[in-house]
């Protein structure tokens, strides 16, 4: 009965390692997926914004070429004219 008794302990222990074990990679898994998926949001979001200050440089250049333009045609009106 003794025997029997450890034998029994000692597979729960077993199996009590074997589960911690598993607990161990299953966080260790989860935190590694949490850190990419962080990331990949973290870039996401850098490229979000830097197509966003793209198109606003680009809309900035030609409202600048645009500004440019039509003052040199009115200065040039008001010297010939």
């Amino acid at each position: 009965m003794a025997i029997k008794m450890r034998q029994s302990l000692a597979q729960i222990e077993q199996e009590f390692r074997h589960e911690m074990q598993r607990d161990r990679h299953r966080r260790e898994h989860l935190r590694r997926s949490a850190a990419l998926r962080s990331r990949k949001r973290a870039h996401d979001k850098e490229k979000q914004r830097s197509s966003v200050r793209f198109g606003l440089l680009v809309l900035s250049l030609i409202a600048t070429a645009v500004v440019v333009t039509v003052a040199m045609f009115e200065t040039l009106y008001y010297l010939l004219g």
